[in-house]
């Protein structure tokens, strides 16, 4: 745990929270009590939520990428980034964002794969709605109102565009955090051309669709999630049934998020660097 003051029990509330069980007055209401007062509710309230100001792990004018905002599909926005010294065709990733949008953490996520050799494009799903708004808490209540059919349309979109690409080697792959993990199983039971599935931490597919994953797929899950938890097992035997080819990795002490290094407590530097390392190396055995 990041800070002796922040438990397990609050980590819990602000998931609650940020999945729209209730507002931001109802979340501080519920975190003062179990602070024990509001002005202490008010001092532990940023230390869980993301911080985009703590987002930049690589600078969008990194010299080693080559970075721009662009349009694909029916008008879908997203930012594209691959390596600037890029020699031949290259493995291909869409990057999915938490619900939160298409924002300056996942962005630097995207820049983080570009760099490991592969072009990526990190698609924004709120497009049909006017794209991310700059406050969370609007972008986080605009993912209410947006369709399953428009995201499965969008992904399908993305995979499309990534497999034609004059720098592709058309292999696609796709992983996402939160909401956006959700996305990728979603693409992956609608995609028949994903190649490879990285969900972190994301609600699993309904079970009758599982039959329809063609990808290889490498599920990450926190070890104390209340919000995803429930569905691995069920998941799980959904893919042993179906045979689909899939590796699960649980992180034992971590929470939802932990992926995020923008997200103060619920980011788990141990778990999220594994994580990380394995999902890269799964991407490029299997899109080479």
């Amino acid at each position: 745990m990041a800070d002796k003051h922040i438990t397990q029990e609050m980590i819990d509330l602000y998931n609650e929270f940020a999945h729209q069980t209730f507002d931001r007055r109802g979340f501080m209401t519920r975190l003062a009590v179990l602070a024990g007062g509001t002005a202490a509710a008010y001092a532990i309230a940023p230390m869980i939520e993301a911080d985009q100001a703590q987002a930049a792990m690589i600078e969008a004018g990194d010299s080693r990428i080559s970075g721009e905002d662009i349009s694909f599909g029916d008008n879908v926005s997203g930012y594209f980034v691959r390596p600037a010294a890029l020699s031949g065709k290259a493995p291909t990733l869409i990057v999915i964002h938490e619900n939160r949008g298409l924002n300056e953490h996942i962005r630097d996520v995207a820049r983080r794969a570009a760099l490991e050799g592969f072009v990526v494009l990190a698609p924004d799903f709120l497009s049909p709605d006017g794209g991310t708004p700059s406050d969370p808490d609007r972008a986080r209540s605009m993912f209410r109102t947006l369709s399953r059919d428009s995201v499965i349309a969008n992904g399908r979109a993305a995979v499309a565009f990534l497999k034609d690409h004059a720098d592709s080697n058309g292999k696609v792959g796709a992983l996402g955090f939160c909401w956006g993990g959700g996305a990728v199983n979603q693409i992956a039971v609608n995609a028949p051309d994903l190649v490879a599935g990285a969900p972190f931490y994301g609600p699993a597919p309904d079970a009758a669709d599982v039959p329809n994953i063609k990808a290889k797929m490498m599920l990450h899950f926190a070890g104390n999630d209340n919000f995803v938890s429930p569905g691995i097992d069920p998941y799980r035997k959904a893919l042993e049934a179906a045979n689909v080819d899939h590796t699960i990795y649980i992180y034992e002490g971590a929470s939802h998020a932990f992926h995020n290094d923008t997200a103060g407590a619920r980011y788990n530097k141990a778990a999220a660097e594994l994580a990380w390392s394995r999902t890269i190396d799964f991407m490029k055995t299997n899109l080479a």
